[in-house]
């Protein structure tokens, strides 16, 4: 990693190892040059001692680090995924096990499915001879998997390890005769439980 710094006179980056800026010729200090290297140094250090924590601690890092900062850019998916599953979901009022310390917000989570043609014509000969459309089943549970996945990395990212009251609705959104598409909406209220 080489070690850069701004020019104090016009900002453009020069090497650590420079002996004037490249752009308005400023000689470069002995001291700009030492912070320079010092800071490199730490960012190395910073990164070897991540590399030594252990997945655990490395997500819980990452999840400190976005939640103070608010930004999530830098969070990988897997590590979000994996935070989210620890957090608690419920259509209750209350946790059972858990006293809730505060309440943060209400948190929504949206997903949409489209029905596909082949779908929608099983579906369609389930309902002219009777029974269950399997098919549509499995589209109705994968939606409701993923909203409540959703829901949870957004209560993730403002801070809470639960979710209460959660209400889960469904519409389907169609038009015209041709195939719908399901929408799934789930909300609830994010909480902060006692530890």
């Amino acid at each position: 990693m080489k070690a850069r710094l701004a020019c104090l006179k016009c900002g453009v980056f020069n090497d650590a190892e420079d002996e004037k800026c490249w752009k308005c010729k400023r000689p470069i200090t002995e001291e700009e040059k030492q912070a320079a290297l010092n800071r490199v140094a730490k960012e190395l250090e910073e990164k070897q001692a991540f590399e030594c924590l252990s997945q655990e601690e490395k997500d819980r890092l990452l999840i400190n680090k976005a939640i103070a900062q608010g930004d999530w850019s830098g969070v990988p998916g897997s590590t979000l995924n994996r935070a989210a599953d620890n957090i608690i979901i419920t259509t209750s009022f209350q946790l059972a096990a858990h006293r809730i310390e505060r309440e943060i917000s209400i948190v929504t989570a949206e997903v949409v499915y489209g029905m596909n043609f082949f779908r929608d014509l099983f579906a369609s000969v389930t309902d002219i001879v009777g029974g269950r459309s399997g098919s549509i089943q499995k589209v109705l549970r994968d939606a409701r998997k993923a909203v409540l996945l959703e829901l949870k990395k957004e209560a993730l990212m403002v801070g809470a390890d639960a979710v209460i009251a959660v209400d889960l609705d469904y519409q389907e959104i169609s038009g015209g005769g041709k195939s719908g598409m399901i929408m799934l909406v789930a909300s609830g209220t994010a909480v902060v439980t006692e530890k």
